[in-house]
């Protein structure tokens, strides 16, 4: 493209609406190779939007907790067709990822103790203890530039692994040391560039570098007030429908209520709130087991969508195991905390979005801001290193330290870290080879 080219005619909302659908169907790659999915067909080849514009959006949805990818789409059907290309726009990144999982997880309940399915699983897990541990060295890589956040990074690490002190209370924690350092030693906390400045020319877009700001884009109180009160009503009677039905403390509620927690809680991604999902589903609901969340997380990797969907594969293994509406109806007791999960995990990410877009966007780059995410990140490093232990251990030592250890799944655990890290093979590829040689390995035993 060059600035020859004739600037792109508006876009109907139908015409979106087929992109959108269509994303939700091809987003695999994890944030990374969904916002390069989206900033190849909308900025080089749509030219819906300009680069500049574009990195803009992505700067502000960093910043913010919750799915990056799916925020960014959100923001961007937002900034083209008001609150409902918004919506749309978010709402169809997730929806296939959502039917699919649902029917995974069906499947690895109702058939999860086959040969088949427990040789393909046998195979991934290790896949997902490097990929895992890959996700710390990424984080780390971006994050960590100076030692005051190495120290971060180890003291989070060492909180959560020694201390077993509940994710909030480390993020709370890495926030304070990003606001005092802001105030008091801001070097270490001063932003890296985030995503740089804009630098490709794809010609004229849509939305150009100086097209003025929608009228629907611009700040106002009231439309933020309606943003919010909107978002609570969404909020609020779902949950009274879920505490009507059980009580409180019944499955469906708690769910709802655990997950509302673990969206305001994902500053840097997934990986940062798997911990806290472990704490929570696993150690004090009991909704699954470790080895479930594992497997869990590794269907999450292999389907489009946020990987932060795995959610709903905790949802619909905690409703299940729950029997929340009795043995005979075990897969719609699944497909109701499912939806749930994913309902209150996501409806935060619409409402930073819908009604933090106008205001936030001032707030880009203020290190009062920004300094306190940063410190937050540093921690997320030591806690997803922490994971990959927790997954390794489970992996190497399936039957705990009292039983044997599997010098397999170490090896393959190995090398998929190595086919990750030092070859740059694909997430897809990795788990791929690894469910075939776990496939193998079981059908030669």
């Amino acid at each position: 493209m060059n600035d020859a080219s004739p600037t792109p005619s508006p876009v109907p909302f139908r015409q979106a609406l087929g992109f959108w659908l269509r994303l939700g169907f091809i987003s695999f790659g994890g944030p990374a190779g969904q916002i390069a999915i989206m900033h190849t067909e909308l900025v080089e080849r749509r030219r819906w939007i300009s680069e500049r514009r574009f990195l803009h959006a992505l700067n502000y949805c960093m910043l913010l907790p919750g799915p990056e990818a799916q925020q960014l789409a959100t923001y961007l059907g937002w900034l083209m067709h008001r609150t409902a290309g918004g919506i749309v726009a978010g709402a169809l990144f997730v929806l296939p990822s959502l039917v699919l999982l649902i029917a995974l997880s069906w499947l690895y309940m109702a058939q999860g103790h086959t040969p088949l399915v427990a040789g393909l699983f046998y195979g991934i897990k290790p896949a997902v203890t490097a990929i895992v541990l890959q996700a710390a060295h990424r984080i780390g890589s971006r994050t960590l530039r100076h030692r005051a956040l190495w120290g971060i990074a180890i003291a989070s690490f060492v909180a959560i692994f020694a201390l077993d002190l509940p994710f909030p209370l480390i993020v709370l924690g890495a926030a304070l040391a990003g606001m005092a350092g802001g105030r008091w030693w801001p070097a270490p906390f001063s932003p890296g560039g985030g995503h740089g400045q804009a630098v490709a020319s794809f010609g004229p877009a849509l939305i150009d570098d100086d097209t003025p700001t929608p009228p629907h884009a611009r700040f106002r109180a009231t439309r933020l007030a309606t943003v919010l009160v909107v978002g609570a009503l969404l909020w609020l009677l779902p949950m009274a429908v879920l505490v009507g039905l059980h009580g409180w403390q019944g499955t469906l509620a708690q769910v709802g209520w655990f997950f509302t927690k673990a969206a305001l809680l994902t500053f840097g991604g997934a990986y940062a709130v798997l911990p806290y999902v472990y704490q929570g589903a696993v150690e004090h609901h009991g909704w699954l087991t470790a080895t479930q969340m594992i497997d869990g997380l590794a269907l999450g990797e292999t389907t489009p969508g946020p990987l932060i969907m795995v959610v709903a594969f905790v949802g619909f293994v905690g409703g299940w195991t729950k029997a929340i509406f009795g043995p005979d109806a075990l897969w719609l007791a699944g497909v109701a905390a499912a939806t749930v999960a994913t309902w209150f995990t996501f409806l935060p990410s619409f409402v930073f979005i819908l009604a933090g877009g106008p205001l936030v966007e001032s707030t880009h780059g203020d290190l009062r801001f920004t300094a306190p995410l940063t410190a937050i990140t540093a921690a997320v490093v030591g806690v997803v290193v922490n994971l990959a232990l927790f997954f390794g251990w489970h992996v190497w030592w399936p039957n705990g330290w009292a039983g044997p250890f599997d010098a397999v799944a170490a090896a393959m655990t190995v090398a998929a870290a190595v086919a990750l890290l030092r070859f740059k093979r694909g997430v897809i590829e990795v788990i791929a080879v690894s469910a075939g040689v776990g496939l193998a390995l079981s059908l030669l035993r």
